[in-house]
């Protein structure tokens, strides 16, 4: 902000006020890594959340920057251990003097964990901090009702933990205890803005098609950690690619069955694919910046809520008060992040905020990549600061839709 700003916002508002304006630090990116994406049951099953959180926290790890605090996100817990997140960041650095925090925001945790980092930042509190999230979506146990008090007679319940606690509304609940699953929401939202099964086809082709030019171009190569393996009998492997593309068949679109009800128009292609993955980002501020050159800066972050059967839209509204909070404009974004849980969820944007096409989700998105519920929203993050750069671009927003009618909007710069 130039001088003649200061004097200008200084005239609206108080002394205090400006004391406390001047007192906040820009937030600044060091770096923003994840691990290759594996899908359900696939390349990544032999690690639980807490260990790829691990492996995106090593990735970002370096002797002059070792994080103050790490916060990371994780929907599905259970199983794990206690404090996933401070198992990842002890495993990850090595120390015990490391505060963790797990968040569970749903799809949103990710990004809520590099909210409250980059809180802590402005205000001095932490100089370092590292902020993402993890799932593995493969581990998530079943659980068992009643079993503690046990079961006197009749059949019992065992209840999917990576459904109930992931991909289920908590909120329109049938009188058998049926819960809806998210994407019957998603068909409402095909049907609201008449979008057509070949439209949301056209988009999730599309989507895959950028994922695939995108790793052609050696695009990932600096946002994707690899992983080694370890087998049975002492053999590695080095995982350094996202599976859920490899199974993604584009002829094969017109033949799938709608996914959550005979009327709808949502498949399997244009929902994101089950997956496990973890991000993570190494944050400063100021003072912590050291001789380090920043990848980008935060600019601002927004959250929005709205009716939870409306999940589908609440990015419109994030996003909305995003660009208000930080004084830009739609035109003025070079590229857009919006989590692709279906690809109803970023068309919506894009018809509501007049986005062209070309600036949404450039890299593919969640139909091709997959979506580790925990990891994504952060995800979506580290892709759009390696976007930015690696195209020359400058500006960036990315956005999530989380279950429960929320959404959120994070904006960053490249500097």
């Amino acid at each position: 902000i130039q001088l003649g700003e200061e004097v200008a916002l200084a005239r609206n508002l108080s002394a205090v006020g400006f004391i406390l304006f001047k007192m906040i630090s820009p937030v600044y990116i060091i770096d923003a890594k994840r691990t290759p994406v594996g899908s359900f049951q696939g390349q990544l099953s032999g690690f639980q959340g807490w260990q790829l959180g691990a492996e995106a926290l090593r990735s970002i790890s370096t002797p002059t920057h070792v994080p103050e605090e790490v916060i990371m996100g994780c929907v599905l817990g259970a199983g794990q251990g206690q404090a996933p997140a401070r198992q990842a960041a002890c495993s990850a650095f090595g120390v015990d003097n490391i505060p963790s925090t797990t968040i569970n925001k749903v799809c949103g945790s990710g990004m809520q964990s590099i909210s409250f980092a980059y809180n802590k930042l402005q205000l001095g509190q932490r100089n370092v901090v590292a902020a993402g999230g993890f799932e593995s979506m493969t581990n998530a146990p079943y659980l068992l009702p009643k079993g503690r008090a046990g079961y006197r007679m009749g059949h019992g319940v065992v209840i999917d933990h990576m459904l109930h606690d992931g991909l289920e509304d908590a909120y329109d609940i049938a009188s058998d205890g049926t819960r809806r699953a998210m994407g019957t929401f998603a068909d409402a939202t095909a049907e609201k803005y008449s979008f057509t099964r070949q439209d949301q086809e056209a988009f999730a082709l599309e989507t895959f098609q950028n994922f695939k030019q995108s790793e052609a171009a050696g695009e990932f190569a600096n946002e994707r950690a690899p992983i080694t393996v370890t087998d049975a009998k002492g053999g590695k492997t080095t995982i350094n690619t996202d599976e859920p593309p490899t199974r993604v068949k584009p002829e094969k679109y017109a033949a799938l069955k709608p996914a959550f009800g005979k009327t709808g128009t949502v498949t399997a292609a244009t929902s994101s694919a089950i997956a496990d993955g973890a991000s993570a980002l190494l944050l400063c501020n100021e003072k912590g910046l050291g001789a380090a050159t920043p990848l980008a800066r935060i600019v601002g972050v927004t959250s929005h809520a709205q009716e939870p059967e409306w999940f589908t839209t609440a990015p419109i509204g994030a996003i909305r008060a995003l660009l208000s909070q930080v004084g830009w404009s739609v035109e003025e974004v070079d590229l857009f992040e919006v989590n692709e849980a279906f690809a109803v969820v970023p068309m919506a944007v894009m018809r509501e905020l007049a986005i062209p096409r070309s600036k949404v989700n450039a890299l593919g998105g969640a139909c091709a990549v997959g979506h580790p519920i925990g990891s994504s929203s952060a995800r979506i993050v580290v892709t759009l600061v390696h976007a930015l750069r690696s195209r020359g671009l400058k500006r960036g927003i990315a956005s999530v839709c989380i279950g429960g009618g929320e959404a959120m909007a994070i904006a960053i710069e490249v500097v």
